[in-house]
């Protein structure tokens, strides 16, 4: 089934523990929980190292993952992208929490994410 053909539901249904995994993983600085739903192109960009620099930069300035609330689905054929709301707690304000979903044989995977 393409994501096209999915609902809206069913991709969030998918997408929802994947990034609950990030984010957790994010805050324990674990790499190998972190990237175990990635492509090989995105884990070949985001190794143990650039992992550590970029959540210790996150938490310095703004804290840990709060609350994540579902804004979009975007669905193409051979991919989905998903957006959501992010809070931190150290800083007020709307963040952008984002990935791009990708069927690879059964699994479903991340090849980009971001938060800013």
């Amino acid at each position: 089934m393409n994501f096209e053909q999915m609902t809206d539901q069913q991709i969030w249904n998918i997408a929802n523990p994947i990034m609950d995994n990030l984010m957790d993983a994010s805050t324990h600085i674990d790499h190998a929980r972190h990237v175990r739903d990635f492509t090989k192109r995105i884990s070949s960009i985001v190794t143990p190292e650039y992992l550590e620099r970029v959540c210790k930069q996150y938490q310095s300035e703004k804290g840990f993952f709060t609350v994540r609330t579902p804004v979009a689905v975007f669905k193409r054929p051979d991919s989905a992208a998903l957006v959501w709301k992010q809070y931190f707690s150290k800083v007020s304000g709307e963040f952008v929490a984002e990935i791009v979903l990708v069927k690879d044989g059964e699994k479903y995977l991340v090849d980009h994410v971001m938060v800013f």
